[in-house]
């Protein structure tokens, strides 16, 4: 059983900021290239910030200058920090690798981490 483990997500007020991180124990982190989706309520899961290998970094326009995604290869740990938080950012969390992780057909999601943000 592959597993996705996701956590620090909270409730905070605008311009505020959160830390999220993610493991596994079955997928090796430092051999993916990773990537954090945000799924707002009604929306659909988006990317919204991506570590290749050799840690290059892209994000999606709404979060360029406020989140940072990075790693922990040691730890095998991924992490997303969050500043300057919106009302729009609001929505689960989940980290996975990119493309999605799949086994003989079947993708792999883990639980996500909530963000509720405030006005």
């Amino acid at each position: 059983q592959v597993q996705l483990v996701e956590s620090g997500g909270g409730g905070v007020q605008a311009g505020g900021s959160l830390r999220l991180s993610c493991s596994s124990s079955e997928i090796t982190f430092s051999m993916q290239t990773m990537s954090w989706y945000r799924q707002g309520p009604g929306k659909q899961r988006d990317v919204v910030a991506t570590i290749t290998r050799d840690e290059t970094t892209t994000y999606t326009n709404s979060v360029k200058g406020r989140f940072i995604i990075s790693r922990d290869n040691a730890k095998n740990m991924v992490f997303l920090q969050m500043y300057s938080l919106e009302p729009e950012d609001t929505g689960a969390y989940y980290c996975n690798t990119q493309p999605i992780f799949r086994v003989n057909g079947v993708y792999y999601w883990g639980q996500g981490t909530q963000v509720m943000v405030s006005s």
